[in-house]
């Protein structure tokens, strides 16, 4: 049976990863020069993606030991302890006996909370929220085991700007001061909401000014993207019209996860000797629309009237820079410029829009589509 090249994971293996070259050799000199990373992108750009493919070159993988925790849905300090401390179970601790040992006597603060596998009789990992009272405590411990894992080890952390959510601690300062201190142990912050992190990073006034490279994620340019989709149809005896691909890219803002998706079942519908036309690509964005059009109600569900009229009009412009301007106000029949600044406070803690450079557009595409039908 051949594979589906279009991948819908974020772990793709070598062969169908496409393009990103520059970005996987500038990420990866920054790891192997001990730098830490922040990486933006928009949202379902393929962050993670590139992340994982990067733990899987060479001079990463057999000399470092890597982790990858995601903290989107996160909402404490306890939870953040949490996810950490499972994912450096998984990917260090279970390496070797020496390891597990070790594991186990540095958390000390978790000591009676681990479980035993009853076949292998080995620790699991199975700690609750509730037992985790002391998280700085924790914390410390889970990074003075990485300091003594053997290998060096690198810390991937998706969605990284949800930490200024958590309540009752100044995430920013408390992460710094420890993670300036590591010497075995670099990390990439990942964020998809880039003001925020550009702001954590490169404002003189935080914590994390200037301690960590920059490597901005953008969509794949159409041209590396057309061909890495034509290359693949070819390959199964399939054809696609060059203006399929486009519209798909166009419509799409070029979002990996989006276009992805649409050549993915393209390419389960063609069959071979068949070419996919326009025709087809628009009905399976329909199908896309229609499978999601419930998450997407349920997501305007939470905000308020002057809120939705205001992701309306940005939606009905595709990208505004001047939305408190009386034209925009009056072209759209907002309440007021006050009115509209309000609002858009708030979607934007929503990251229902993004604002880029005084420029407000809908942050997913795909809701942008589905309130323009």
């Amino acid at each position: 049976m051949k594979r589906n090249p279009f991948v819908l994971t974020p772990a793709i293996p070598d062969e169908l990863f496409c393009d990103r070259v520059s970005e996987v050799q500038s990420l990866v000199k920054s790891i192997t020069n001990q730098e830490n990373v922040v990486l933006t992108s928009p949202r379902r750009v393929g962050k993670t993606g590139l992340i994982y493919h990067c733990f899987n070159q060479t001079p990463i993988k057999e000399n470092y030991i890597t982790i990858s925790i995601d903290v989107l849905h996160t909402t404490s300090f306890q939870e953040f302890v949490m996810e950490l401390g499972n994912a450096v179970f998984q990917a260090v601790a279970r390496r070797s006996d020496r390891l597990m040992k070790l594991f186990t006597s540095c958390l000390r603060s978790l000591g009676g909370s681990f479980g035993f596998d009853p076949l292998t009789g080995m620790p699991t990992f199975d700690v609750k929220l509730g037992q985790i009272s002391k998280p700085e405590y924790t914390l410390d411990e889970i990074f003075s085991y990485l300091e003594n894992a053997g290998r060096p080890c690198i810390v991937a952390i998706d969605e990284f700007q949800q930490i200024l959510k958590y309540q009752g601690y100044n995430m920013e300062a408390l992460l710094r001061g420890r993670i300036q201190k590591l010497r075995n142990t670099n990390f990439v912050f990942a964020g998809s909401e880039r003001r925020i992190m550009n702001e954590m990073f490169f404002s003189d006034k935080r914590p994390f000014f200037q301690s960590a490279t920059l490597l901005q994620l953008e969509p794949i340019e159409i041209q590396a993207y057309s061909d890495f989709v034509v290359h693949h149809f070819g390959a199964a005896g399939k054809a696609i019209d060059s203006e399929a691909i486009t519209w798909v890219y166009q419509k799409y803002e070029g979002i990996t996860m989006y276009t992805h998706k649409l050549f993915h079942d393209a390419y389960a519908e063609t069959d071979e000797g068949e070419t996919c036309m326009v025709t087809d690509v628009e009905r399976l964005s329909n199908q896309l629309i229609q499978q999601n059009a419930k998450r997407l109600q349920e997501l305007l569900a939470y905000i308020t009237e002057q809120q939705k009229e205001l992701l309306y009009a940005i939606a009905t412009e595709g990208r505004v820079s001047q939305i408190t301007s009386s034209a925009f106000v009056k072209r759209h029949h907002l309440k007021s410029a006050s009115a509209v600044q309000s609002a858009a406070k708030r979607l934007l803690d929503f990251d229902i829009i993004t604002e880029e450079g005084k420029t407000y557009s809908v942050s997913d595409p795909l809701l942008r589509i589905w309130l323009e039908a």
